[in-house]
């Protein structure tokens, strides 16, 4: 039997599950290299420690490794129910609460070794946590598709640590008992956009008026492996942003409240560093659950259910 020491958070209602002991030994190469072997070798403990039957299609993990950067307080390689992530901004926001939790950080800036490059996450007084993002920009704008059964669908697509394609207005009420119609829509608009040129754009954003006071939109994302994003999706707002710089409807350091399908918020802004948009996402997460996994090889779902 082997064990794996995890503890499980929750951001803006979004889990994240962070490996603390156990994980496999994946060598001093960049993050980079390191999240693509996780990959390659790895996938069994990839799928053991989200998929069921120890948790479910919306965990996102976060594998704590040592930083390439000594200067990091942290190296992560993300991971969800399907494959490996390039960033998330709702895990980078549990991960700084979790080790806040584990009393390795005091409130303050700390530098994040991921495999898209370090981002800077602030952990405040008030116990929220705010994430400088890496450089974000749109890639093309007003891509029109042809979305099986629905029709042309326009939008943009635009990366902001994960590739994105945003719908504005997508015809469909932003409610969680639209959640199945949600996610259908946002499915074959994937599809559409993947075979229309964009296969790397794993990420489907659809942003409606918002119900919360305060907010100036809601959001509903779908994952890659068909969940949708409890959260307002860090990376997904950072691409938004990024978009909304590049129009003029937003301004360098003007706040932007991004709200989720269940109602949870991050505050967002840009500021300019060398001629790239850094989003910045401002949000809080809870720490739920201190664990240890068991993986017993006699169990028929050790590896979980893939």
């Amino acid at each position: 039997m082997k064990t794996i020491r995890v503890i499980d958070s929750h951001t803006g209602g979004e889990p994240t599950r962070v490996v603390l002991s156990g994980g496999p030994e994946l060598g001093r190469a960049s993050l980079a290299e390191r999240r693509e072997r996780f990959a390659r070798e790895f996938d069994q403990f990839r799928s053991a420690i989200v998929n069921e039957p120890r948790g479910s299609d919306v965990f996102v993990g976060a594998l704590l490794v040592e930083p390439e950067d000594s200067a990091c307080a942290a190296g992560v390689i993300f991971f969800n129910n399907v494959g490996v992530l390039n960033m998330c901004g709702h895990g980078t926001i549990g991960l700084l609460v979790t080790l806040a939790h584990l009393k390795r950080i005091q409130p303050g800036a700390h530098r994040i070794e991921t495999p898209v490059g370090v981002v800077t996450a602030t952990l405040h007084e008030n116990g929220e946590v705010s994430v400088a993002n890496v450089p974000s920009y749109r890639k093309a704008k007003d891509v029109t598709v042809e979305v099986t059964g629905v029709g042309m669908v326009t939008g943009d697509v635009a990366w902001g640590g994960n590739w994105f394609f945003l719908v504005e207005q997508p015809g469909e009420p932003m409610t969680l008992a639209n959640v199945e119609r949600l996610t259908d829509l946002t499915w074959r608009i994937r599809q559409a956009i993947n075979a229309q040129g964009f296969p790397e754009v794993d990420h489907v954003e659809l942003l409606g008026p918002p119900q919360s006071p305060g907010a100036h939109s809601r959001n509903f994302v779908l994952c890659p492996g068909k969940a949708y994003d409890r959260s307002p999706c860090g990376t997904g707002t950072s691409a938004k942003l990024a978009c909304l710089f590049a129009d003029g409807k937003l301004k360098e350091g003007e706040t932007w409240r991004q709200e989720s399908i269940v109602g949870s918020c991050f505050d967002g802004a840009v500021s300019v560093v060398n001629g790239e948009i850094r989003p910045t996402i401002r949000g809080s997460a809870f720490v739920i659950a201190d664990s240890t996994l068991i993986l017993n090889e006699t169990d028929p779902f050790c590896w979980g259910i893939r």
